[in-house]
């Protein structure tokens, strides 16, 4: 079945990009008016993070967001078959940060979000990196399609490292300088063991374990984003979030990523992943206390 579903994707990528955004015109279409995947779950999340938005403001952002969705998933496909210079003419930034840090010796996390196209950056800066590009990534339930997604991802030299056995995977890796990508607004299984902060005037959770590792290394944490400069087209961006986070107390390193994060959504609220449930978890006060 994967030879069948990756020869049929493989046929398709071949497509140029204009043609391809014709099917994502039309997904879109389906899935906003016919179908109405998920709508319910981001009206509820963009109304919740943007209170004092009317309702037009809010369809004109979520119409948005499912245009970049579709675009997403289309070039996510053009990616199985896209040349090196077409990753590297779509996918652009300054990459001078991580020089600078292979230079020193050092390794370092990068922290992202489910940003438009993340599929796309992560593809286009690994085979950028002067150092071993490490991907943490959560393993899709359907061994086909994360067959596919893990063929793709892989294909300009990133390393796969399952988020389920992440102590273990990592150990071949541990003495060299790397890069760890992470997309750290991941909802935590556990909420629990996560930090919980003020996101969008909710309390809300997040993942201990970058910060953890962080701190324990002392390793430096880039933050990044993507901005969508036009349809297809998009500049990659790096910011040193923390060049020592092993002289932080606990919770101040993620506390700097809500904050980078919270900041980015609202200047481009269309281009976060708003269909899922960010806000599926209430506070209770055995969780420890919500940072502001």
């Amino acid at each position: 079945m994967y030879y069948l579903v990756y020869g049929v994707l493989y046929i398709i990528s071949l497509f140029p990009l204009r043609v391809l955004y014709l099917v994502s015109d039309f997904a879109y279409f389906v899935l906003y008016y016919a179908f109405g995947y998920r709508k319910k779950v981001v009206f509820g999340n963009l109304k919740r993070a943007f209170p004092t938005k009317s309702e037009e403001e809010i369809r004109v952002i979520a119409k948005r967001f499912y245009k970049n969705f579709t675009d997403n998933f289309i070039e996510f496909i053009k990616l199985i078959s896209a040349s090196p210079k077409f990753i590297a003419k779509h996918f652009y930034g300054d990459c001078s940060l991580l020089d600078s840090l292979y230079e020193q010796g050092k390794r370092a996390q990068i922290q992202l979000a489910h940003n438009f196209n993340w599929e796309g950056a992560c593809v286009a800066i690994a085979p950028r990196a002067k150092q071993p590009f490490i991907v943490v990534y959560m393993p899709i339930g359907n061994k086909v399609v994360d067959k596919i997604f893990l063929k793709v991802r892989a294909r300009t030299g990133a390393i796969l490292l399952p988020a389920t056995d992440m102590r273990n995977a990592i150990i071949p890796y541990r003495n060299l300088s790397y890069l760890l990508i992470l997309v750290a607004d991941q909802n935590p299984g556990n909420p629990e063991k996560a930090l919980w902060y003020n996101f969008f005037g909710k309390p809300t959770p997040f993942l201990k374990a970058p910060e953890s590792g962080a701190r324990r290394g002392n390793t430096p944490v880039l933050f990044s984003k993507f901005i969508k400069e036009r349809r297809g087209y998009y500049r990659i961006i790096f910011e040193m979030g923390e060049e020592n986070p092993g002289s932080l107390k606990e919770g101040e390193l993620t506390k700097k990523y809500v904050r980078y994060l919270h900041a980015f959504i609202s200047e481009h609220p269309e281009m976060w992943l708003w269909s899922h449930r960010r806000w599926k978890w209430d506070w209770k006060e055995q969780y420890g206390p919500v940072i502001n």
